[in-house]
């Protein structure tokens, strides 16, 4: 991350830099007249030193500014956009270090063409007003990216969860015993858990918990499930034995302060995670569901009854595993929310592995392809509620886009309690050779098979059932190239 020091170096060094050039100096002329090196120049200029203040003041009187105007952290308009980025909290947040890119590196590239990068930022910030992206969504992304480099595995988390079941000589038997994880916040961490006052709270809805960190209080919304409070209470233990400081204080989608408070999150949760889903006891459960011949819902079912997770924390769960022990390294994670019947479908979280998959997010208020079994399954399950008869659905498909990519779906939803989303989960997996040698059940006739497309607005496919909007983005497409054609013959026929 850049330091304050860094950010005045860098401003210092682009703003002299544009002086001398207007001034009409060549380097050398410039470090001539102030009694400097050339390299002690550029070494300023790139933001590598900054000048004692003997040196500001022969420099600024040579280029006819006042000291003030040039040691100021204003730059000019032109070059406005590398100093709104530069004092921005997220370049100060951003975590360079994480993705193997140094700070000083990206100090030097700045330096080196201030002009072009300009225009990069200019336009990169233009893309961020255009579609009302917040810093908390390029924190969320900067995540997934990090996710995406590790194949969503993290073993120095997994370890930490061996570790500490060891030494809290913690039973990890299926379904997990969450009485331990109240003991060990309660006597080694010094918690009171309360399962009353948030009920107090009618304006927080459904929040299921908030951590009062003066008190070391833990209130726990009345009427959680067991997997929804057993997911809470790992979290906060992963909180404490991880020594994770800047954290969120509720268990909800609240506005993000730093990416170093989205990361510890992440770390909780996938400690949590790991830690009610033992890993060799699902490897082999997994092994066994992927070697059957048949594709078999029960099975799937039985697994989410065995360790008693919410069906988002166990796919979640399984998009750690499948990199790691089973050689899938094409896939993707989706979430949909749908608050009720009539409302749009919302992609709440998506993950994507070795590159980005179909589906994936659009910005651009289109309708999402209804063919998907991640929007059908929630149409399933609201029908399943409506009867009375559980309201929860599994499903396998096999959707196959318009560049041929094809891959096994598999999904599960959960019609909505009241005042919460209906809500599908669903892992895809990329159909190619590596994946028929690795799930026996591909092939079976009883799997759906579905052509499938992005959104209805880009999908060409006729007559389709469940259209939601006309396909005019491919109507617009054509009338581009039929006037695109008319334009050539016009041109070539003069």
């Amino acid at each position: 991350m850049l330091s304050h020091s860094q950010v005045v170096r860098l401003i210092f060094g682009l703003k002299l830099r544009e002086l001398r050039q207007e001034r009409g100096f060549t380097p050398a002329e410039l470090a001539r007249a102030c009694d400097v090196s050339i390299s002690y120049l550029n070494e300023i200029e790139k933001g590598k030193k900054y000048p004692k203040a003997d040196k500001i003041l022969s420099l600024s009187k040579v280029l006819g500014v006042s000291y003030d105007q040039l040691t100021s952290l204003t730059l000019s308009r032109r070059l406005e956009p590398i100093s709104e980025l530069l004092q921005s909290d997220l370049l100060k947040e951003f975590p360079l270090e994480m993705f193997g890119l140094d700070p000083l590196r990206i100090v030097e590239l700045i330096a080196d063409a201030p002009a072009k990068m300009n225009a990069f930022i200019s336009t990169i910030f233009e893309i961020a007003r255009n579609y009302e992206m917040r810093q908390e969504s390029f924190f969320l992304a900067a995540l997934r990216s990090y996710q995406e480099m590790h194949d969503n595995y993290f073993e120095e988390l997994e370890q930490d969860v061996r570790t500490f079941c060891g030494e809290q000589n913690l039973n990890t038997q299926a379904p997990f015993d969450t009485r331990q994880l109240e003991r060990v916040l309660a006597e080694k961490y010094g918690y009171t858990l309360d399962r009353q006052k948030l009920a107090e709270y009618a304006s927080l809805g459904r929040l299921r918990s908030v951590f009062q960190p003066k008190t070391r209080t833990l209130l726990l919304r009345p009427g959680l499930s067991k997997a929804q409070e057993a997911f809470v209470l790992g979290r906060e233990v992963a909180f404490n034995y991880l020594g994770l400081k800047e954290r969120p204080y509720v268990n909800a989608t609240f506005p993000v302060h730093s990416f170093d408070e989205v990361l510890n999150n992440f770390k909780a949760s996938y400690f949590a995670g790991a830690l009610l889903m033992e890993e060799e006891s699902l490897v082999r459960d997994l092994q066994d569901f992927f070697g059957q011949m048949t594709w078999q819902p029960a099975r799937l079912q039985a697994m989410l009854t065995k360790y008693d997770v919410s069906p988002e924390m166990f796919m979640q769960r399984i998009t750690n595993l499948l990199p790691r022990y089973f050689g899938i390294q094409s896939l993707f994670f989706l979430r949909f929310d749908q608050p009720d019947a009539e409302s749009a479908y919302l992609l709440s979280k998506e993950l994507h592995l070795s590159r980005l998959h179909n589906p994936h997010g659009n910005e651009l208020h289109e309708h999402y392809c209804r063919r998907w079994i991640a929007i059908w399954l929630i149409q399933e399950a609201r029908h399943k509620a409506q009867l009375e008869t559980p309201a929860f659905s599994i499903g396998a498909q096999r959707s196959r886009y318009p560049n041929e990519d094809e891959y096994l779906c598999l999904s599960l939803a959960r019609a909505g309690a009241p005042g919460e989303p209906a809500v599908s989960v669903t892992v895809g997996l990329l159909c190619d050779d590596n994946l028929r040698q690795k799930i026996q059940f591909l092939d079976d006739p009883a799997i759906i098979q579905k052509r499938v497309n992005e959104t209805c607005e880009r999908c060409s496919i006729p007559d389709c059932e469940v259209r939601a909007a006309p396909p005019v983005e491919i109507a617009r497409r054509q009338r581009l190239r039929e006037a695109a054609d008319a334009i050539n013959a016009l041109v070539n026929g003069g």
